[in-house]
């Protein structure tokens, strides 16, 4: 074995954002399938961002950069697409790009990928198959021209790709366990570090998230077995494995007892560090420290940090400091963010500052506290000012809260809430709905634009939503829904929009962060404590139901999700910000209901999504989740019938707290995953009312009446005909018109058929 020359660094991040700090690439990779540009243009903005990044980062003092991690949609399909492993379907499209696209978002002849979140994060990936017929090859094109980009650049470049257990681990496999397929994936990844090391790579990173979920001891002994196999190579870099998102735990020791020469471990995520110290293989190793969370967006106590580093230092080879993982998950730079005020911004760090904060602990780490002492006085000065800002503690909501009985979040039994709202909602057979919002067009875009610009009143702005509603409401209407939906026009996000609304929260102007694909966010800061100051969607959701005799949907998102896609506080318990969001729902549910709405939904779809990666802390998440949801939707009338939403998870594995939200009708995504969840549901004696998705929102193609009659059989098979709705698979937000149009429309043909 030759492990070309290399030395261990000091100062790095274990993963970097490829959206652009203003969307650039979203914008290219658009314009590329609308045909505006073409792949020669698509490729030269990819390569302009990188350079931008990699310049930044090496001018910030970082001696290592994470080459590869740039995406044109997600590192999962990227992975795939290494290996060889995308699906047969789409082979006969010859263009590369064209393939690469189709696999992720679909066309109207080829089904895409399914998609899922990744870990505990709102970046959702997109779901490898793997089925008998899969050949793996190695096709590392791609990667190896980002490593030469990078050389030839001067960067002191670090190739990241997804390790073979994680890659197998979140792949959909049949015909045997995911792991059973390691022996095929060896020799691709030895030949991968033969060519890396070909083009000059002193390191390479192979992360390995999936190595702090539960291993079973055979699962422990093959990711023993790979990385003795995979640094036993004639010829490679130093090997990096990068865990993150928890603790490794028995992975630990047992990556620790093969050659690899670096681990990376998340300090953030509640790994205890003093039994990382404790791994004595660890004495031959650089151990990569993520002290600087790389998926919230708090300043780092550097003190702490320091502290951490220091207890460290006798237990390894060397020690490098690193972000606890890849800053995809947070944005781009504080400095463009103007409007924060001066206090909070000062208790902030997004991707750029995070990165200036591994410099200050590396060079504190190596050259002494006096080298950083103004940083260390500042983040003091900062931590401070935070504890003491009065926004951060209201008591006038923790008194409420205190005084909260124990019935405040329970409802009568749920078939005699079924009688009533079957007589205030005479619904037919399998009612048809959507899930909440419709296409936000250019002219919508415009408006919000122009309100925020100044260009045009309030009163203006409410006019032209008005009309947008209006046209929405008319649209259902010829179409034949049964239960209408507003169409969310003044909504920029679902759950930026209540952010703004309620105290204890800050909105950014640039923070977006990738989700998936080209669809980009800008999560919310919960920095205090939560109340709402005034009613947010009664007068929308009154005005739509002026325009029609039908049901229309009051529509809010759920106090899990509204902390799941926010930066929450750090300070406190997330179950305690949860009641406090979930308080502030519920005072607009009454609100509804006090106006004459007859249905009311609370989206729940990140309710998996934080689910704990152990076992053993996922009962106590649960517990609290559920309870923030029923608080939520407890304090109206048990006519007022309560829909939810669920979409992109794996819900089999938290199905008993679906059921203990208790809503009375559960919209879920179903179609990517035919059908699956469904048997799920039937296994769980869940009894309420269901949506399973019937056409897959997030693919362009428009299915057909036949196709929708299908998943509809298949449903009812699950599902009796008395329970079972009609709908997408989640909101219709990021569609265009003449597809939405032309969806429902065979939607309803189908549920009309069915009947």
């Amino acid at each position: 074995m030759t492990v070309i020359s290399h030395r261990p660094f000091t100062a790095t991040v274990l993963g970097l954002p490829r959206v652009g700090p203003r969307r650039e690439l979203k914008r290219a990779i658009e314009s590329y399938w609308a045909g505006r540009i073409d792949a020669a243009q698509l490729h030269e903005t990819g390569r302009a961002l990188r350079r931008d990044q990699y310049a930044e980062l090496a001018a910030t003092g970082l001696d290592s950069i994470p080459v590869g991690t740039f995406s044109y949609y997600d590192q999962m399909l990227d992975t795939a697409v290494l290996l060889g492993a995308l699906p047969a379907r789409v082979a006969g499209i010859a263009d590369r790009l064209d393939r690469y696209f189709a696999a992720a978002r679909g066309t109207e002849s080829v089904e895409p990928l399914e998609m899922t979140k990744w870990f505990d994060t709102n970046y959702h990936y997109l779901v490898p198959e793997l089925g008998p017929d899969t050949t793996f090859g190695l096709h590392p094109e791609d990667l190896l021209a980002q490593v030469a980009e990078a050389v030839e650049l001067g960067v002191p470049a670090r190739p990241v790709v997804i390790g073979p257990v994680t890659f197998l681990k979140l792949a959909k496999t049949t015909g045997g366990a995911a792991l059973d397929r390691i022996d095929e994936l060896i020799p691709l990844y030895r030949e991968l570090l033969r060519l890396l090391a070909d083009a000059g790579s002193g390191w390479v990173q192979l992360d390995e998230p999936a190595l702090v979920t539960d291993l079973t001891p055979a699962e422990l002994a093959t990711v023993r077995r790979v990385y003795t196999e995979l640094t036993a190579a004639a010829q490679r870099p130093a090997v990096l494995v990068a865990t993150y998102f928890g603790h490794p735990g028995a992975a630990l020791e047992a990556l620790a007892a093969t050659d690899v020469e670096g681990i990376a471990v998340d300090l953030v995520a509640g790994t205890d560090v003093a039994a990382v110290a404790a791994v004595p293989a660890l004495s031959h190793k650089l151990l990569v420290a993520g002290v600087v969370d790389g998926r919230n967006v708090w300043r780092t106590d550097l003190d702490g940090a320091l502290s951490t580093l220091a207890t460290l230092l006798g237990s390894v080879r060397a020690l490098a400091v690193s972000t606890s993982c890849s800053l995809l998950h947070v944005p781009y730079s504080l400095a463009v963010e103007t409007r924060l005020d001066d206090a909070l911004r000062s208790w902030l760090a997004f991707g750029a500052e995070k990165t200036a904060e591994v410099h200050v602990l590396a060079t504190g780490l190596n050259s002494g506290t006096e080298a950083v002492a103004a940083e260390l006085e500042t983040a003091r000065a900062a931590a401070a000012s935070r504890r003491a800002d009065p926004r951060i503690s209201n008591a006038q909501v923790r008194a409420r809260l205190a005084a909260l009985g124990p019935d405040a979040a329970r409802r009568a039994p749920a078939e005699q809430r079924r009688t009533l709202q079957r007589e205030r909602l005479p619904l037919p057979p399998l009612p048809t709905t959507t899930i909440g919002s419709y296409p936000q067009t250019s002219a919508i875009r415009l408006a919000r634009a122009a309100l925020r610009s100044g260009e045009v009143d309030r009163t203006e702005y409410v006019r032209r939503m008005r009309a947008e509603i209006g046209e929405v409401i008319a649209l259902q209407e010829k179409l034949g829904l049964d239960v209408l939906v507003h169409g969310e026009p003044e909504r920029n996000d679902m759950v930026q929009y209540f952010a703004e609304q309620f105290d204890g929260f800050a909105a950014t102007d640039l923070g977006w962060v990738q989700s998936y694909g080209t669809r980009c966010v800008r999560p919310p800061i919960l920095f205090g404590d939560v109340s709402r100051p005034a009613a947010m969607t009664v007068d929308w959701i009154t005005y739509a139901q002026s325009l029609t005799d039908k049901p229309v949907k009051g529509m809010l998102t759920g106090p899990v999700t509204i902390l799941a896609w926010s930066f929450v506080r750090d300070d406190q318990p997330p179950a305690d910000s949860a009641r406090q969001v979930a308080l502030a729902i519920r005072d607009e549910t009454v609100d509804l209901q006090n106006a004459g709405i007859r249905i009311i939904q609370v989206d729940e779809p990140a309710l998996r999504e934080l689910l704990p990666l152990r076992a053993a802390d996922q009962q106590a998440y649960l517990d609290w989740s559920v309870h923030a949801f029923r608080l939520a939707t407890s304090g109206v009338a048990d006519s007022v019938q309560i829909h939810t939403h669920l979409c992109y998870s794996e819900f089999g594995e938290v199905i008993d707290a679906i059921a203990g939200l208790d809503a009375d009708v559960t919209s879920i995504e179903a179609a990517r995953s035919r059908m699956e969840v469904l048997g799920d549901l039937t296994a769980s004696g869940f009894a309420a009312g269901v949506g399973p998705g019937v056409y897959d929102i997030h693919s362009p193609r428009v299915p057909g009446v036949e196709e929708i009659t299908a998943s509809l059989r298949a449903a009812l098979e699950a599902v009796p005909a008395e329970r079972l709705w009609v709908n997408p698979d989640c909101g219709l937000k990021t569609r265009g018109p003449a597809e939405v149009e032309a969806s429902l429309r065979n939607m309803v043909a189908a549920a009309h058929g069915v009947r």
